[in-house]
């Protein structure tokens, strides 16, 4: 619940990512039940500012941070690119909470992480005592937020709330979704082996009602929607969408072949071993304690994700 003082007056909440896909559809219902100021390098930010390479001067105290910036969807080839994972994700963190300690802590801190932090391939309902066994440059980079923002919070008395999300379905997403609509859009898209493999979404307006809950209570939670949806569930949303586009089905083996030769390609190809892996192994995660402790109730993805 959204608290009040005496003038009953919105409580102050700072926004970071505020122009990206996600802070793009829940901006607008936040700033229903908060009084939202935006951070971040886009022109419509309230506070302009750089969280790689910048500490912002933020103009005052906030009762709520809610940290959604972060780089994420594109695969590092270069070590300059594995690099901006930890400048983003971590630094920028670092900058961030350096800002608000000239203004004053605020009472809660929530910060939008993934559910790569557990490094898991494959796997069903993973819980959160699953250990960070996460690898990758993006996944390191949040863990090392992670355990900041604990020792951060737990120094200054912040209440902290740590969302792991997984894909986060809405209209014209970015990443691997997004992918996949253009594929299906334009002939190009395959379906490998059936799509049987299931994978944890959320909607992305789900996260509106989970930060006003976790406000005054902080937390670790998985995220994600009851359905854990087959690939071929959201292929067939997206192709219905699109007119009734027909998807063509190839047997792994050639797909296999085909994400091969994209290795190989580097930056010139849409596909490749990693992007196989993620379409065709099963990885869903437990939403059970965010359910139990928060009485939180996500939407159905497959019947609800609007493509545009």
């Amino acid at each position: 619940m959204v608290r009040k003082n005496n003038t009953q007056m919105k409580e102050k909440m700072l926004v970071t990512g505020g122009s990206g896909f996600i802070g793009s559809h829940i901006v607008g219902e936040l700033r229903r039940l908060y009084d939202v100021t935006l951070c971040g390098r886009a022109a419509e930010n309230d506070v302009r500012a750089d969280l790689t390479t910048d500490v912002p001067r933020l103009p005052e105290h906030y009762d709520i941070v809610f940290h959604a910036a972060g780089k994420a969807h594109t695969y590092p080839y270069t070590p300059v690119e594995q690099q901006e994972y930890f400048d983003v994700n971590f630094q920028g963190t670092k900058n961030l909470c350096s800002a608000l300690e000239a203004v004053g802590v605020p009472r809660s801190f929530i910060y939008l992480s993934t559910v790569a932090v557990y490094g898991c391939d494959s796997g069903e309902d993973i819980d959160e005592s699953w250990p960070l066994n996460g690898s990758s440059p993006y996944a390191l980079s949040k863990i090392a937020a992670e355990r900041y923002l604990t020792d951060w919070c737990k120094a200054h008395g912040v209440i902290l709330s740590i969302i792991r999300a997984p894909l986060i379905a809405g209209p014209n997403p970015p990443g691997n979704l997004g992918a996949m609509i253009a594929g299906i859009r334009t002939g190009r898209y395959l379906r490998i082996g059936g799509s049987k493999a299931r994978k944890s979404m959320l909607m992305v307006q789900d996260l509106v009602l989970l930060i006003a809950m976790l406000a005054d209570r902080g937390g670790i939670y998985n995220v994600s929607d009851d359905t854990q949806p087959t690939v071929a569930s959201i292929e067939e949303t997206i192709a219905r969408q699109l007119g009734g586009r027909r998807i063509v089905a190839v047997p792994y083996a050639v797909a296999a072949v085909l994400a091969r030769i994209g290795d190989l390609l580097g930056h010139r190809s849409p596909f490749n071993t990693f992007k196989l892996k993620k379409l065709t192994a099963t990885l869903t995660f437990s939403n059970a304690r965010a359910k139990a402790d928060l009485g939180w109730s996500p939407t159905s993805v497959p019947d609800n994700f609007k493509i545009r």
